[in-house]
């Protein structure tokens, strides 16, 4: 079993959580063509502050769609309230995510930097 939820729980997700359980699916059943010993997780198509500049586009679009739940709320527009707080935590964990990853990068500058030369 690989762990990815079933189908029918997929429509439940918001759409960028599908394309993200989409893309893992495709990546988990592609055979790994690189046999130059370079990781996986390297780019292939672009640079590492592209990577980063998307990611952070991504933590900002779950914010503002929360905010726009949050609004739809505060009216009482909102249709499905479960949803709503599902969508709220998930801009949460990816802004805690986020302030994680940009932890651990000024750190390792940092390391980097304390090195002699």
């Amino acid at each position: 079993m690989t762990g990815f939820p079933p189908v029918e729980a997929l429509a439940s997700l918001s759409p960028a959580a599908q394309n993200m359980v989409n893309l893992a699916n495709a990546n988990a059943n592609a055979k790994p063509a690189n046999t130059s010993g370079r990781s996986s997780l390297q780019a292939t198509d672009g640079s590492f502050g592209k990577l980063v500049t998307d990611g952070i586009s991504m933590v900002n679009s779950r914010l503002i769609d929360s905010q726009v739940d949050l609004q739809k709320l505060a009216v009482g527009d909102a249709q499905n309230l479960h949803q709503v707080m599902m969508n709220l935590e998930e801009s949460r964990l990816s802004f805690q995510l986020m302030m994680q990853v940009r932890s651990r990068l000024l750190e390792a500058y940092q390391d980097i930097m304390k090195m002699p030369i």
